[in-house]
This record gives structure tokens, sequence and C-alpha cells, in this order.
């Protein structure tokens, strides 16, 4: 394969944002730097470097394929709330492509799952605005109650 500066240019946008950006999300990154640079060489390129295995493709359904810079194994999860996708690293299914490759006989080449879930930042804020309407709250007290 033939060296491209654009290549270069979109993957290092790739690992320099690991938000898990679209291909719109890297366009939107680089345009300001490189006018010339079409959203068609983005794509192109990013699914480029997703089969040479550079970067990784991760496929949410019904929304835009989006694409990770660690190759390394973990999983991902997409937040219910804000929609982000964040990294898990955990050594809890380690060794699962062997596992099911054992149990069902077949030959796995990999695997995709994304959990759903709440990330940190937004179960805080969740804590965060039950905290503070806890303190606006009148105290059960008040009314006679036992706390």
């Amino acid at each position: 394969m033939k060296h491209s500066k654009q290549r270069d240019i979109i993957m290092q946008a790739v690992l320099d944002n690991p938000i898990h950006p679209t291909a719109d999300q890297v366009y939107r990154i680089l345009r300001q730097d490189y006018p010339s640079l079409s959203l068609g060489t983005v794509y192109r390129n990013l699914n480029l470097l997703a089969s040479l295995g550079t970067l990784r493709k991760i496929t949410v359904g019904g929304e835009a394929d989006r694409f990770d810079g660690n190759i390394s194994e973990h999983l991902h999860m997409q937040c219910v709330e804000c929609g982000e996708i964040s990294d898990l690293f955990t050594k809890s299914l380690a060794g699962l492509d062997r596992k099911v490759a054992r149990e069902t006989g077949e030959k796995i080449l990999s695997h995709t799952i994304i959990f759903n879930g709440r990330c940190k930042r937004c179960l805080d804020a969740q804590n965060a605005a039950t905290d503070a309407s806890a303190v606006n709250s009148p105290d059960a007290s008040a009314f006679g109650h036992e706390v």
C-alpha cells in the first residue's frame, strides 16, 4: 500500500480523539487545517485502516460507524443518556473467542460486544441532581415523622 499523508492525518485524528469519532467528526476535526480534504476521502481511509487492522470500526445499530485507535483487546459501552462510547478494560471476558469456539466447534475470528448503560459522567450528574433535590426538599421530621 502506498504511503499517504492524508491517511496519516486521518489516523492521527482518531488517535488524538479517543471519543470513538464518526467519519463526520473526523472530517470536522480536520477540515480547518486541511480544507482540500473531502468527506469521501475520510470515509475511504477510515474504512481502509479498519480493514487493515490499524484501527477498529465500531458498528452500533442505527448509528454512524465509530472508529477506535486502540486496537488492544477491550470492550465498549454506550451510554444510554449521552450516547458516548467508552472503553471498558476488564478480564471478565478474556479468552471469550476461544471459549465459544471450544463449546461450539466453530472458528471464531472476532466478536463485537457493546454494553449499554450509564457512563460515569452521567451517573455523577444524576447523583448530583439527586443530592441537590434532597437538600431542597422539606425535611420529613418537620411533619412529625422520624427520619
